[in-house]
């Protein structure tokens, strides 16, 4: 499951690491009939008037430029669950607010836990601290978070019977999302790109059909024979709600969306082709909607375990493809070619090696990208227990490339 979060082109960022610890907000809550506390952001005892975002991305943003296939001065980077557990002062903020919902459902803490990588390290994007489970409530599914067993959905949908429950989303139910990417494209101030992110229709199926997480997919992969009229009903009602989603997350200021389809690499190729790709396709869905409503916001795509899907997932229309770490980037490039992006994928494993060997392998990964069309990521998700100094390091190798100098530029050639 992605627990992110899911988050600059100034050259100038200090290298090194600081600590966020002096972000000290202002609460000022209420209560939703769930429980769950929502509030308003005020960094510095400051009042802040929050207005709407554009709903289109600056061209200077580097990263945006880069998922267009744009020129650019060096690759822009920045890490899937970038903020998180491997962070000292998220754990000490955990302490205080222990329930994951509550972190990730209240407005404060969304963008103060989504501001302490940027505070820390700089990254080129900083995405919205959330989770791909969010928006099920909104639209007729809910769920808790258990301590052991993860997310619970405690009736699963496998008939047309559990179909019923399901409605129209409801974006009023997600105005903490809202109004944390819009208080974050104030703090950010045009220095990185502002990141969402949404789960893919079969990714959050699979969820919602087996009842929570899963080794086996069995119900799911079951249900596309058994029940074939049921799952393409939930999953047509699944790409409508989150394609609104997404188009919510750019109206509110997200400058770039990524889709984590992330067990679709649980399903072989063709099964995949069949129950995942048609829901997020640029000729029928997701990439559709989103690209009509919001024509210059890039799309990213990510799939775990992609090696075998990397031309099918070309196929949908977004503008970027995530590659995992399984995948060498070489080769992941010549399968994809120079007409779309790519990102990704230092092994999150490296970031336990000694620095100069992290070093090496994210020049050989910029190498093997080209100076065109690359953000710089890992292949997965920061691991729990990641030394924040070696996160610092990543972020100072990727400033401290110059594709504008012929030495550089010789080095990246493909």
């Amino acid at each position: 499951m992605v627990l992110i979060s899911l988050n600059s082109g100034c050259g100038c960022c200090s290298v090194g690491w600081k600590s966020s610890s002096f972000l000290v907000p202002l609460r000022i809550n209420s209560s939703t009939p769930n429980g769950i506390r929502v509030g308003s952001f005020n960094r510095f005892n400051k009042l802040r008037v929050v207005t709407p975002s554009a709903s289109a991305s600056s061209p200077e943003l580097l990263l945006v430029k880069a998922a267009k296939g744009l020129p650019v001065s060096r690759p822009p980077a920045w890490m899937m669950r970038q903020a998180g557990r491997y962070m000292a002062v998220y754990r000490k903020l955990a302490e205080k607010h222990p329930s994951f919902r509550e972190r990730s459902e209240t407005t404060d803490l969304i963008v103060e836990i989504s501001l302490q990588p940027w505070e820390a390290f700089r990254p080129d994007g900083v995405i919205i601290f959330s989770d791909i489970l969010t928006p099920l409530p909104a639209f007729g599914v809910p769920f808790d978070i258990e301590e052991v067993r993860g997310p619970v959905i405690q009736t699963p949908i496998r008939s047309e019977e559990g179909l019923k429950a399901l409605h129209p989303i409801n974006l009023d139910q997600l105005n903490f999302v809202g109004d944390s990417l819009k208080i974050l494209k104030q703090e950010v101030n045009g220095k990185a790109a502002i990141l969402g992110f949404v789960g893919a229709p079969w990714t959050i199926a699979t969820y919602i059909v087996e009842g929570g997480t899963t080794r086996t997919y069995t119900n799911i992969k079951s249900m596309c024979h058994t029940a074939p009229h049921v799952l393409r009903s939930l999953l047509s009602h699944l790409t409508e709600a989150i394609a609104a989603y997404v188009v919510y997350q750019v109206k509110s200021g997200a400058d770039c969306v990524q889709i984590f389809d992330s067990w679709g690499g649980q399903l072989p190729p063709n099964m995949w082709e069949l129950w995942s790709k048609p829901y997020i396709n640029e000729y029928f869905q997701i990439v559709s909607i989103v690209k009509r409503e919001c024509p210059e916001i890039p799309l990213v795509l990510y799939i775990n375990g992609n090696g075998g899907l990397l031309e099918k997932m070309k196929g949908t229309g977004v503008d970027v493809i995530g590659l995992d770490w399984t995948v060498d980037m070489a080769d992941g490039r010549r399968r994809l070619g120079d007409d779309i992006s790519i990102q990704g994928n230092v092994d999150p494993a490296y970031l336990f090696s000694p620095l100069p060997a992290l070093t090496d392998e994210i020049h050989r990964v910029v190498k093997c990208a080209g100076p065109r069309g690359h953000i710089l990521n890992l292949g997965h998700g920061v691991l729990v227990g990641t030394p924040e100094e070696a996160v610092a390091r990543f972020f100072d190798v990727a400033r401290s490339f110059n594709f504008d100098s012929v030495e550089d530029k010789s080095k990246v050639a493909v």
